[in-house]
């Protein structure tokens, strides 16, 4: 069961820290993943929370070091999910998140953008479709989809007054600290876990594609593509330490051709869209039957941003989750 949860920690630790990055600004947010062997026992239930912390001072021109874009990037983000396992094959879980705040600072304290609310709400089912254990060898394979609907503000502004009519006017906000994009994303995700029994290795692999779809402002923000390969072990029965590597590729973001007829947007859309390499040592925790904590950092290895973008340097991941049985099994009548 401790194995079990350790994988389940793992791929969740992936889904809130992708969900932290990408849906806010614009972007999406992944489905909640899977868990232990993809899929909850039936009848289980999981509650799982996440606090994800970003800062960063690290801008880049395709990967050169850019030092006269922005003072300073950071968010706070607190994650929540809710899963059911309707059968042993099939998990229906609900997640959402909501940003604490997300600032953008500019250069030398000026032009500060910051903004805080609800990001999205997210409907994911999983199914299991291949499980099989041989010499002590667990092997599965898991499907999910997940569907995206906007919570949170898309178009936030700022309030700004005319000096010599008086009048009052609104500014939209950066597109970065928006804390939802508006539109309705399509979710895919692959899971893959093959573990040891006995010597409480695992190897996993987590593949995630989210289809974007358009917001009212007639912004499209570019396709995400992300997977993960992680190698995990427990140790002392209640310790769990893994190493995570992650890749990430991000489509330039569209605009609808009759929206610019009449407005062009106060940021640049060609400044969209990255590929990103990174590594997570994670370590996890079990505190009793069903409940644990952990804790994982992002460390960068390689980035590339199309022209000047908020590029990644400090981001953690906290989170706790809790599984349980809520309904007592009906006993097996004769």
């Amino acid at each position: 069961m401790k194995r079990i949860i350790l994988v389940l920690l793992l791929v969740y630790a992936f889904s809130a820290s992708v969900n932290a990055q990408c849906c806010g600004g614009g972007s999406g947010s992944p489905i909640a993943g899977g868990e232990s062997r993809g899929v909850l026992m039936e009848r289980q239930m999981e509650i799982s929370s996440s606090f994800v912390y970003l800062n960063t001072d690290k801008f880049l021109t395709g990967n050169t070091p850019d030092t006269n874009f922005l003072d300073n990037y950071n968010s706070k983000y607190e994650y929540t999910r809710l899963a059911y396992g309707l059968s042993k094959k099939f998990t229906l879980s609900i997640e959402s998140g909501y940003w604490i705040n997300k600032t953008q600072i500019g250069l030398h304290g000026v032009d500060t953008n910051d903004a805080s609310g609800f990001g999205d709400l997210i409907i994911s089912p999983r199914y299991n479709v291949y499980n099989k254990t041989k010499n002590s060898w667990f092997t599965e394979l898991t499907l999910g989809i997940g569907f995206k609907i906007p919570l949170g503000k898309y178009n936030d502004s700022l309030r700004r007054i005319e000096p010599f009519s008086g009048e009052v006017y609104y500014i939209p906000k950066t597109l970065a600290v928006q804390p939802s994009s508006g539109a309705q994303d399509i979710i895919f995700q692959l899971f893959f876990f093959h573990g040891h029994n006995i010597k409480k290795l695992n190897f996993i692999a987590n593949m995630l594609y989210i289809k974007k779809g358009w917001n009212p402002l007639g912004e499209k923000i570019g396709d995400y593509a992300g997977v993960t390969f992680t190698v995990s072990k427990t140790y002392f029965k209640r310790l769990g330490l893994a190493l995570q590597l992650k890749g990430e590729w991000v489509d330039q973001m569209s605009l609808n051709k009759n929206i610019l007829l009449y407005a062009y947007p106060n940021y640049d859309p060609f400044a969209t869209g990255y590929r990103k390499v990174m590594l997570a040592p994670i370590a996890s925790y079990f505190i009793k039957q069903g409940l644990s904590v952990f804790v994982m950092p992002e460390i960068p290895v390689y980035q590339y941003m199309f022209k000047t973008q908020i590029a990644s340097k400090f981001q953690v991941n906290f989170g706790i989750t809790y599984r349980f049985f809520p309904f007592k099994m009906a006993p097996a009548v004769e």
